[in-house]
């Protein structure tokens, strides 16, 4: 979703897309946003306790705040290159870091 979310401002900053109507970006947006979906349903699916897995909701919607916020700074660093982490950017990893920790704890 990261890139479905944000890709469309790099096409734009490289002149790709900047000529495109708001329905042209978000149609392009959800062509992307599609083949995440493909992959993250069937891992809630296959995840989830109730189905056989070893997460319960929370503990899948807590992964997957943390694998998207880890997505997104990668993205950013790279494709958005002005863009820099600070360190209140570190201490709100920190605190997803303690997120996970107490979602976990029995």
């Amino acid at each position: 979703m990261t890139f479905a979310w944000y890709g469309h401002l790099k096409l734009q900053q490289t002149g790709i897309s900047s000529n495109w109507p708001l329905i042209a970006t978000i149609a392009f947006s959800w062509g992307i946003a599609f083949f995440e979906y493909c992959c993250q349903v069937p891992a809630n699916r296959i995840g989830f306790i109730e189905n056989g897995g070893p997460f319960n909701l929370v503990q899948l919607k807590v992964i997957q705040e943390v694998v998207s916020l880890i997505i997104f700074t990668v993205i950013a660093q790279c494709m958005f290159t002005g863009q820099s982490l600070h360190w209140n950017h570190l201490a709100a990893f920190l605190c997803l870091i303690a997120a996970v920790y107490f979602v976990f704890m029995k």
